[in-house]
């Protein structure tokens, strides 16, 4: 291992640069993240999952950045070109792109003007004028280099210009230099294209806007990119070209004197505005994008855990009601482990329907067997279907509740070949009904079967690099399952493939085997399964539960190999059973028993709560017997609603209306530049004001503060800005807020409607 590199990454981490050095030695070893953060926190000392993957990739990042480093100062030794200078600002790089810009003026180019000069014998009279000669004829010296390609002085002289053209833009720290001062001072500003066709005015905001670099939004950031993309704006940088293009010509003269200062201040501002300025330009927007893209795949991640975190309603029947216009509203009640027990079709919504009919086997189906709560989808119909239920509810007086859950790729799980075997004689909508139930029941087993890129949590998801997304979106999928574990004997393929140590091979088997030989009544059996060998039993063991078997423990998140020492445990202090809460473990009894301090608490709270989930400690779906009306509302009134999808500028709140609210960010928080992720997630139940209402278009802003402390802000607000109204300074304009109609076009666009 490299000690350097585990220092920086120790140093970045502000951990021990032993905690990193275990870390990296457990990975070398074959042991998944999952199984390091739970089951090794004696080395790691407590490392979380997200700790363990960035050492992981820091790590292989920093070996790359060594082993380029090396390679660039081999290449540039080949070339004679290597000095102590050179040597020393590698050395500092902290980027592969710093290195690359280091590299730059060796790599030889083979299509630039600049490299045809070369080729015409021209790079000696352009060394001439760069040694800032202050005596001597230039046309005589041009006149030296001419040849079959190079006819006259004139040619000559342009070619040496291109040639120091290219070395004004190769130089490495006035590329940094000069970046660093658009991203400072710069302004990004947008035009509209001549003849752009923008028919929803989507990018209307953008038409005619400037702004800082250094301050422009990252959600911003990615509508220009597209707007960009579409053909609908133009996109430019301003900043002091004049003042740049003279320090690249101070770099080039020194300082000095020289007859040929007219040719090296047009050679300088050539290589500027042809080359320096557009490469820079062109990195500069690429960093924003990348800014942008993390940012929005980290969004996409968060909002995707709290999905699939929401705590599962467990022991419950459940009907599922995929909610339809023409085609109808497909029906499925499944039963507390998730079998599908019937479904059906009602027509409530055809023109001029009776909804009797659809009532009444609505009822039917929930008295004749036992269903307590109703899954309504969020997609077409969705609230006229929330207000048959909720009468259907009230007109029998039904000890029942609903929930609104997001049908998010519930037709894409329907058309895969996992639904067509489960489900073969049933239609591709029905299927939906039965995953819209289920989602309800315990959301992490029926999202799991889903591309998680389909379930629609995140913002200009089409738009980022699929690559690292996946590869994020995978490590929040890892986290969750492995956080809340799996029962071995109903956990389906899909959610399997999931657990540490195995995958889709390991997991069709375990199903295979438990499908042959029934369930599973120890984890030992576990080597049994084929190709599920030692090493995956180590990995995967401690994640898998088994329920009323043979071994009690094997119900718990107690790893097998720690079972001795939680039976010396409960020995020592006396316990004969799991799940007696108010166990205590004397610290006298518990210090010699060996037991390192993480493992012995993770086994303390196994042995008191044996079936704790970990989702419990999270909010569960909202649940409503009657619904809510636009009419109802009032401004100023509190109500409580479910976060349905969080973006950079607010959050969409389902308070059962016909369309989300809005929460602005600008209402999130008495405090200035708030991040809305790190307000609120995905599927949070939070209470919420009514800000303003828009009943034509049944549209609702809400605010997460209430009236009083608004107020008590924007009195402060209006006294600042007053009390600033005396001193001399240019007041900015006023940023424009984004409306309900900005959103929904935002939403449009976004999601490709």
């Amino acid at each position: 291992m490299n000690e350097e590199i585990i220092q920086t990454i120790a140093s970045e981490l502000k951990v021990s640069q032993e905690q990193v050095k275990n870390t990296l030695s457990l990975l070398e070893e074959g042991n998944t993240v999952p199984f390091i953060a739970r089951y090794r926190k004696e080395f790691t000392k407590g490392l979380d999952e997200e700790q363990i993957i960035y050492i992981q990739k820091q790590y292989d990042y920093q070996n790359k950045l060594k082993e380029r480093k090396e390679n660039v100062l081999k290449l540039i030794g080949e070339q004679g070109k290597l000095t102590d200078e050179i040597r020393q600002a590698v050395a500092e790089c902290t980027k592969l792109s710093q290195v690359e810009d280091i590299y730059r003026p060796y790599v030889q180019k083979k299509k630039t003007r600049a490299a045809a000069a070369i080729k015409n014998g021209l790079q000696p009279l352009a060394d001439w004028m760069l040694s800032l000669p202050v005596e001597g004829d230039l046309q005589k010296e041009a006149e030296k280099y001419l040849n079959e390609t190079v006819e006259d002085t004139a040619a000559a002289i342009q070619g040496a210009k291109d040639i120091i053209a290219e070395v004004v833009s190769d130089n490495a720290k006035q590329r940094w230099a000069f970046k660093d001062n658009i991203l400072k001072a710069g302004v990004i500003q947008t035009k509209l294209k001549k003849d752009a066709v923008d028919e929803n005015k989507v990018y209307e905001m953008y038409y005619d806007r400037s702004e800082k670099v250094s301050q422009i939004a990252d959600h911003r950031i990615m509508a220009i990119d597209r707007a960009e993309k579409e053909k609908i704006l133009n996109v430019s940088f301003v900043y002091d070209t004049d003042a740049l293009k003279e320090e690249a010509l101070k770099t080039l003269t020194k300082g000095q004197k020289t007859i040929v200062e007219n040719e090296l201040r047009e050679a300088a501002y050539d290589g500027c505005d042809r080359l320096l300025f557009p490469s820079i330009e062109r990195e500069v927007r690429s960093e924003l994008s990348d800014r942008a893209h993390t940012k929005s795949i980290e969004v996409f991640s968060m909002n995707l855990e709290k999905l699939l975190l929401q705590p599962p309603l467990k022991g419950r029947t459940v009907l599922g009601f995929d909610p339809g216009f023409y085609n109808g509203c497909k029906l499925a009640v499944v039963d507390e482990t998730g079998k599908m027990l019937t479904v059906d079709k009602i027509f409530p919504f055809r023109k001029n329907a009776d909804t009797t009919p659809s009532k009444n086997k609505l009822l039917s189906m929930i008295n004749k067997y036992g269903v307590q709560i109703i899954a309504i989808g969020n997609g077409t119909a969705s609230r006229e279907s929330e207000k048959l239920c909720a009468e259907v509810i009230r007109e029998n007086n039904l000890n029942v509740s609903y929930a609104i859950v997001s049908e998010a790729g519930a037709s894409v799980w329907s058309a895969q070949e996992a639904a067509r075997e489960e489900f073969p004689d049933m239609a591709v909508e029905e299927r939906s009904a039965v995953s819209i139930g289920r989602r309800l029941l315990d959301p992490l087993a029926e999202l799991i079967k889903i591309d998680p890129k389909s379930i629609g949590v995140g913002q200009y998801q089409h738009d980022l690099p699929q690559k690292a997304l996946s590869e994020k979106l995978d490590e929040a999928i890892m986290k969750c399952v492995n956080r809340t574990g799996a029962d071995l004997n109903t956990a389906s393929a899909e959610l399997l493939t999931h657990i540490s140590g195995l995958n889709s091979a390991t997991a069709k088997e375990i199903v295979k085997y438990r499908n042959e030989n029934g369930r599973f009544t120890n984890r030992q059996q576990l080597l049994k399964v084929r190709k599920l060998g030692p090493k995956a039993f180590t990995q995967c063991a401690g994640f898998l539960r088994i329920r009323e078997g043979d071994e009690p423990l094997d119900q718990t998140a107690i790893h097998p190999e720690s079972y001795e020492a939680a039976r010396a445990l409960m020995k020592a202090c006396g316990i004969t059973e799991l799940g007696q809460a108010d166990i205590s473990f004397p610290k006298e009894k518990t210090e010699n028993l060996g037991i390192d301090e993480y493992t012995l608490k993770d086994i303390e709270d196994a042995v008191r709560q044996p079936l704790r989930d970990y989702r419990d400690q999270f909010e569960g779906a909202l649940l409503k017997s009657d619904v809510l009306e636009i009419s109802d509302l009032h401004v100023g009134d509190k109500l409580s609603g479910t976060v349905r999808n969080v973006v950079d500028f607010g959050a969409f709140v389902d308070i059962g209306l016909h369309e989300d609210g809005l929460v602005h960010v600008s209402r999130m928080s008495m405090k200035r530049n708030v991040i809305p992720n790190e307000v609120v997630s995905v599927n949070d139940i939070v209470e919420v004001w009514v800000y303003e209402i828009d009943e034509a278009r049944n549209r609702v802003s809400l605010s997460l503060l209430p009236p009083e402390q608004l107020e008590q802000r924007d009195a402060r607000v209006k006294y600042k800005k007053s009390a600033g109204k005396g001193k001399q300074k240019q007041q900015k304009p006023k940023k424009k807020e984004v409306t309900m109609d900005d959103a929904m076009a935002h939403l449009m666009q976004r999601f490709g409607k």
